[in-house]
């Protein structure tokens, strides 16, 4: 018996069996230069003018589901909202 295996996209979004074979096929047609592919950053996208951070917080269990309702109805992380939330609160980009 086979077991089927979910596909995130970046955000952790689960991709569907469609979207999976568009990816495929654009990879089987384009003619991807692999030097250059090769040569781009690995990791985690740089946040503003320096290396993030990781800075716990404790949330009561009603704020949490809050947060992670919207992600989900966002279709991005838990990490996202909060970091968008703190950003309008502080109002900083």
């Amino acid at each position: 018996m086979s077991q089927s295996k979910d596909f995130k996209s970046a955000s952790g979004r689960v991709l569907s069996v469609d979207e999976i074979e568009v990816l495929a096929d654009e990879v089987a047609t384009t003619d991807y230069d692999v030097a250059e592919l090769a040569k781009r950053r690995r990791g985690r996208p740089s946040m503003g003018s320096g290396p993030a951070q990781v800075i716990p917080v404790r949330l009561d269990p009603e704020m949490r589901r809050a947060v992670e309702q919207r992600a989900g109805e966002d279709h991005t992380t838990t990490s996202d909202v909060i970091r968008q939330a703190l950003r309008s609160y502080l109002h900083v980009s």
